[in-house]
């Protein structure tokens, strides 16, 4: 990922929302992915009796066990051979993983984060308070303006400095001003949902709702969903999706929001596996009809594609940014006993119009860089294409 991927995130814009979730900091996914399933590992229709690959193979580890000259960890010699196994296929999507690994692709994807559920905007203020959090049930409103987190002033503080000062994992005093009154709450962090940052922009007579996502977590569809709720009871008439730095995550998620948008009966993608070819189509009655535009750049993949192509070939809508990554196939997951995970290829995806995006990735209709100011942070014209497209 480039410098510029690398600043997406935030968006530049003249204000900033950090979201705090006890500050806790997960380390990002190596590698694009897009997963179908999940599940324990078993021998399927596999006979031992019948595959002469597999008797040499345990009459290998038979003689090891009987006749090797040292002691060694069995555990670890097959964790070997199973990574061997995925790395003969000679494609950088199906790899092994061991335990640790594979906790942290399940603790990224899970949607879940330990913290109090708040958005801090111009410095100190409470800029969102999201539902089914602890800082909602302890009683904190938007616009309260933190006065003190533990007996700390907040006062000249930057609003990293003020998330950094919750504790993420004990009960916090938090004192806040609200109106000419001071309050004060104990506030518990907990584990929540991630929730996905939205904002409307309005610009003449318009009203633009905007949703970035980073991930197609287990609970993006939820997220989403009540995003999308909550921007169009404050009337917007149009939407940005912004999945720029977005690597995938769950097939399912791309679905299911998917659904919200397109006319029932319209395809939403097709895998193409060894044995045929089957196409999801949007089987719901929901639908929406406003213009909709998607932020793409070239680290987005997968997931992130699955639904810029559904929306743009089977509901009009336009892309702005870069090239996508261009993976265009599935891989199914599967979980060892001993904790570790197994991650291959299943089958490749193709878009509603018929194209594999593998190695080509999507091209946007407007194709549009982001521009670097002397000050050393980016312009973030590709947004700024996006409100002029809809406004």
């Amino acid at each position: 990922m480039n410098k510029k991927n690398q600043n997406l995130p935030g968006f530049p814009l003249k204000w900033v929302c950090i979201i705090i979730f006890a500050t806790a900091i997960i380390t990002s996914l190596t590698t694009v992915l897009i997963i179908y399933n999940n599940s324990k590992i078993v021998l399927g229709s596999i006979s031992i009796k019948d595959d002469d690959a597999l008797r040499e193979f345990l009459k290998v580890y038979n003689g090891l066990d009987e006749n090797y000259y040292e002691n060694y960890d069995k555990n670890e010699m097959i964790d070997a051979a199973i990574a061997a196994m995925l790395k003969y296929l000679g494609e950088d999507y199906s790899t092994y993983m061991n335990q640790q690994e594979s906790d942290d692709l399940s603790n990224h994807l899970s949607g879940k984060f330990l913290g109090i559920g708040i958005s801090i905007g111009n410095g100190r203020e409470i800029f969102k308070v999201y539902d089914n959090t602890p800082a909602k049930k302890a009683g904190l409103e938007e616009g309260d303006i933190i006065l003190k987190i533990n007996e700390k002033e907040t006062e000249n503080l930057s609003q990293a400095a003020v998330a950094n000062l919750i504790n993420k994992q004990e009960e916090n005093t938090i004192v806040v001003q609200r109106n000419d009154q001071t309050f004060s709450y104990k506030v518990t962090p907990e584990m929540v949902n991630t929730p996905l940052t939205t904002k409307i922009i309005e610009r003449a007579d318009k009203k633009m709702g905007y949703i970035y996502m980073n991930a197609f977590t287990n609970t993006v569809e939820e997220e989403f969903k009540r995003s999308l709720e909550d921007l169009e009871s404050d009337g917007i008439d149009s939407l940005i999706i912004d999945m720029r730095g977005n690597a995938g995550g769950y097939l399912k998620g791309a679905t299911a929001i998917a659904n919200l948008f397109l006319e029932k009966g319209k395809i939403i993608y097709t895998l193409d596996s060894k044995d045929q070819k089957e196409t999801t189509y949007d089987e719901t009655d929901e639908k929406r009809e406003f213009p909709v535009v998607v932020l793409l750049s070239e680290s987005s993949a997968s997931a992130s594609e699955v639904l810029a192509a559904a929306l743009k070939d089977s509901y009009n809508a336009t892309i702005v940014g870069t090239k996508s990554f261009g993976k265009g196939r599935v891989q199914q997951t599967r979980k060892l006993e001993d904790g570790s995970m197994v991650k291959y290829t299943t089958a490749k995806w193709l878009r509603p119009n018929g194209e594999c995006v593998d190695g080509v990735g999507i091209t946007p209709d407007y194709e549009i860089e982001l521009v670097e100011k002397e000050d050393g942070t980016w312009q973030d014209t590709q947004l700024e294409k996006a409100l002029e497209l809809l406004s």
